[in-house]
């Protein structure tokens, strides 16, 4: 199984950027499809953007598309997301997340990384 570490939160005001990291160690980090998931205190936990094992393919949840890009490098075997125009309401505990190709279910989870957007 992979193991993950994020990097990269923090505070920042609104309208600003970050860019999140999450560095893998393990097993192929290639045949892994990735994701960034948040939590916000009292709310459950939302699918942010997904890239496939590839690089080729993504998804983005509504409440941040335009606004955050998902990105892998395998060389690296790093995952980055790169959040700009942040709004208060993108404030949760990010997580970086694997999915083995060919399954259905996220396996390997990071410790979380906390972003806080100010008004």
């Amino acid at each position: 199984q992979v193991q993950l570490v994020e990097s990269g939160g923090g505070l920042v005001q609104a309208g600003g950027s970050l860019r999140l990291s999450c560095a893998a160690t393990g097993r192929t980090f290639s045949s892994y499809s990735m994701a960034w998931f948040r939590q916000a205190p009292g709310k459950e936990r939302e699918r942010v953007a997904t890239i496939n094992s590839s690089g080729g393919s993504t998804y983005y949840a509504n409440s941040v598309k335009g606004r955050f890009t998902i990105s892998r490098d395998n060389a690296k075997n790093t995952v980055y997301l790169q959040m700009s125009s942040l709004k208060p309401e993108d404030t949760a505990v990010y997580y970086c997340s694997a999915r083995p190709t060919g399954t259905m279910v996220y396996d390997a989870w990071g410790q979380g990384t906390q972003v806080t957007v100010s008004s």
